[in-house]
């Protein structure tokens, strides 16, 4: 149900065509330097040769399995799709567990659990590059490296934001950011940014974003609001910016996270979101001037009654 509802979605966009992607395949990427093993699941596209990719990151308890939606609409439209699992804050730490609430806010204040995600981000554009380069591997030549993005929901939002460039209170650790091969991200619920001005810590953000929340996206656990959901599109000056505010829509709805219940699977948002991120990518990506006038006029026939949709710089 849900697949043929974004293919439809989908498909009647002008200049969109859907096409079915070929079966995910799951792997397990191992970083040597940290000894870390990072499960990954990875959407190819029907479409041969090298295609941009997209790496996807989940929120605080998810998956590789969540934003399945959001992975399969890009595939389908012809993207690499690569969904990346952190450890330490994945659904690890609530499966199992009696009470959720105090594991996941353990999880979420642990700075540790922050620095490997970001380490977890670097590491993956790189193995994204080595791989496609790669003979046998299932990567091997199909990404093009100069046609790169990064998506996340949540504490993935937080990671692409940082990747791209916003400032890290103290300094970036020795990490190696703002993570120049990117060219592009999406953030579903973005996050202000603590301890640093706005403007600040968005100065140096370079590459087109397009930043997706809802009137109902509340944060449980850092307490941001709706409106603290849109200051990165507030503040990011200069490349091309693109902000959605689905009515109705809470912080678990872009999630897509399978056996977290129902309002973290709920896919009432899901072709919305994901039509938007084809439509968006297309445009920064692939310069389809189609995709950018769609975007330019409030994407009709994609957004409800009640959505909005504001762009800079397109």
């Amino acid at each position: 149900m849900i697949r043929r509802a974004l293919l439809a979605a989908l498909a009647a966009l002008p200049s969109l065509p859907a096409r079915a992607a070929t079966e995910p395949r799951r792997e397990t990427w191992r970083d040597g330097a940290r000894g870390r093993d990072l499960p990954v699941l990875v959407r190819l596209p029907e479409a041969r040769g090298p295609r941009p990719a997209v790496i996807l990151s989940h929120g605080l308890g998810g998956s590789r399995e969540g934003l399945a939606y959001l992975g399969t609409a890009l595939a389908d439209a012809g993207f690499v799709a690569i969904h990346l699992q952190h450890p330490g804050s994945d659904d690890a730490v609530w499966r199992g567990v009696a009470q959720r609430g105090p594991a996941l806010a353990a999880a979420a204040l642990d700075v540790g659990n922050a620095v490997a995600r970001l380490q977890d981000g670097i590491f993956a554009v790189g193995e994204v590059q080595r791989r496609s380069a790669a003979p046998g591997l299932a990567l091997s030549g199909r990404v093009d490296p100069a046609l790169l993005a990064m998506a996340g929901h949540s504490y993935g939002a937080w990671l692409v934001q940082h990747m791209l460039g916003q400032r890290i209170p103290g300094g970036d650790r020795g990490l190696a950011l703002p993570e120049r091969r990117l060219r592009a991200g999406i953030l579903l619920s973005p996050s202000p940014p603590r301890g640093i001005p706005p403007r600040l810590a968005f100065a140096r953000v370079e590459v087109p974003i397009l930043h997706v929340t809802g009137t109902e996206d509340q944060g449980w656990l850092e307490g941001a609001t709706p409106a603290d959901r849109e200051v990165p599109f507030r503040y990011i000056e200069g490349p091309p910016q693109a902000l959605a505010v689905l009515d109705g829509a809470t912080h678990a709805a872009f999630a897509g996270e399978p056996g977290a219940g129902p309002r973290w699977e709920d896919p009432a948002f899901h072709p919305r979101t994901a039509g938007l991120a084809v439509l968006f990518l297309r445009a920064v990506l692939l310069r389809d001037q189609a995709a950018a006038a769609i975007l330019r006029a409030g994407a009709p026939g994609l957004l409800a009654e009640g959505d909005r949709l504001e762009v800079k710089g397109f």
